[in-house]
């Protein structure tokens, strides 16, 4: 049951992140095709701006603390027989 919930949490995280750098891309779209003026929507700059700014944030520690060994692919390697 805890493993479940694990795996859970984990593709909720995920799917929470994939979703901010999909906010902050779609802002960043819209302003490169000239729909509005970040000026304009100076409140949806700035929470678009802090959403990028937490999404470097976990990444770079999602980089420095993610495990090496990921059972997954230990799992194929194994199962190729590398």
């Amino acid at each position: 049951m805890e493993r479940r919930r694990s795996r859970i949490l984990a593709s909720l995280s995920d799917t929470f992140w994939i979703l901010v750098l999909a906010v902050v891309a779609l802002f960043a779209f819209f302003v490169a095709l000239g729909a509005f003026s970040p000026g304009e929507v100076v409140a949806l700059t700035l929470v678009v701006i802090v959403l990028a700014v937490l999404w470097v944030a976990h990444a770079v520690w999602d980089s420095r603390h993610r495990d090496a060994h990921d059972p997954a692919v230990i799992r194929a390697r194994e199962r190729r027989g590398f």
